[in-house]
């Protein structure tokens, strides 16, 4: 695909997933990790404008100058920025003014891309475009938990298949101890925390071929799981005392039946699909109480290849740690990844709301241990 047809379809499909918003959807912020679906649209216009207009392009006009003080996400070298708990103050600029910024940037950009680029600054756009990307999945995770936590529950959108099943007895797959390749090898697309390609040494394990079952997991709750400490980590039986967790994020117990909110609204849990926003903790007690593990993100990486995946972001039982030889890139690019390395969990995979061709196998993906809000599902381990 060329670049400008590539640009022009990464900035349509974020439009068209708030496409079944209200306006009044655009601007709501129920919690610090949700940002409102009109930020992200401006936001990432905000970077193609901040670095590659801007820098690159003469006689470019920049829309707004104090738009880069609104959209400015956690860039420390570009300037200051609106914290990210007061995403959701913001009324203005309206979400027909993001729109109206959205096409003044996307018209330079077109403009641009319709003549042969500087071949350095190719790599700087398929990071925008990757990075946009990024953003639909948070879309639809934001999305998600906005109505998902209004109390009326509306659907986001009645037509919108929900993922099944892959239909795959479980099995496990058996992986020789050795010496395994890791890290990104090709002439594609990485992020940066996917490169330095080493070598690790893995012991004897096997690794399931499917992921865990909404069923599977009603077995853990019925069985006391998240009442018996025994099971979850120290900071994670805090979590659950605390916050009194009792099942995944959007499961309601409702008349005698185990109930999910999803795209179409509120429905049964249906037993055979992958369970989902699940956290660090539960995944880990789920295992524990099993008698398994996770598996590291080497071990799931090794493996992937024997697997089906795609379903669910997996958690892993590895820190989110640098490479060896891991270097920052100079300037604001290199804010990217590196400085989130500490106190997160890597996950792997890809989701059901991933954007079509934006997973890998190498694909790092990570978070904070409670956080649930996004496609997180458990795939188990055991040596």
């Amino acid at each position: 695909m060329e670049l400008l047809e590539k640009y022009k379809t990464v900035r349509e499909r974020s439009e068209t997933i708030c496409s079944p918003l209200k306006t009044e959807d655009y601007v709501v912020q129920p919690v610090v990790d949700v940002s409102p679906p009109k930020w992200h649209l401006g936001h990432t216009t905000w970077f193609f404008e901040t670095f590659i207009l801007q820098p690159n392009v003469t006689g470019y006009t920049e829309f707004d100058p104090q738009y880069n003080f609104v959209f400015n996400s956690y860039y420390e070298s570009v300037g200051s920025r609106v914290i990210r708990t007061d995403r959701g103050n913001l009324s203005r600029p309206s979400v027909e003014e993001i729109m109206q910024y959205r096409r003044h940037v996307d018209h330079a950009m077109e403009k641009w891309l319709s003549k042969p680029i500087p071949p350095a600054l190719e790599p700087l756009l398929i990071l925008g475009l990757n990075h946009e990307e990024q953003h639909q999945e948070l879309l639809y995770t934001d999305i998600k938990y906005i109505l998902g936590h209004n109390p009326l529950m509306p659907p986001y959108d009645r037509n919108r298949a929900t993922i099944a099943s892959n239909g795959h007895p479980q099995e496990w797959i058996d992986m020789p101890a050795g010496i395994y390749d890791i890290g990104y090898q090709g002439n594609g697309f990485c992020f940066d925390n996917e490169l330095g390609r080493h070598q690790v040494s893995l012991g004897h394990y096997a690794i399931s071929s499917t992921p865990v079952s909404n069923a599977d997991f009603l077995e853990f709750i019925n069985a006391g799981g998240y009442t018996d400490f025994r099971y979850w980590h120290a900071e994670g039986w805090d979590w659950v005392k605390t916050r009194e967790i009792k099942a995944p994020l959007y499961w309601y117990y409702i008349d005698g039946q185990w109930q999910q909110y999803g795209w179409q609204g509120l429905q049964p849990i249906k037993p055979e699909d992958p369970v989902c926003h699940v956290s660090y903790y539960e995944a880990a007690a789920y295992a524990a109480w099993k008698g398994f593990r996770l598996p590291t993100e080497f071990e799931w990486e090794a493996a992937a290849d024997k697997f089906h995946w795609g379903q669910r972001w997996e958690w892993t039982e590895s820190a989110y740690l640098p490479y060896p030889g891991f270097k920052k890139a100079p300037g604001a690019i290199g804010e990217y990844n590196g400085k989130f390395m500490v106190n997160q969990m890597v996950l792997r995979g890809a989701s059901e709301v991933t954007p079509p061709d934006h997973s890998r196998k190498t694909y790092r993906n990570f978070f904070h241990p409670p956080l649930r809000w996004q496609f997180t599902g458990i795939r188990l381990a055991k040596s």
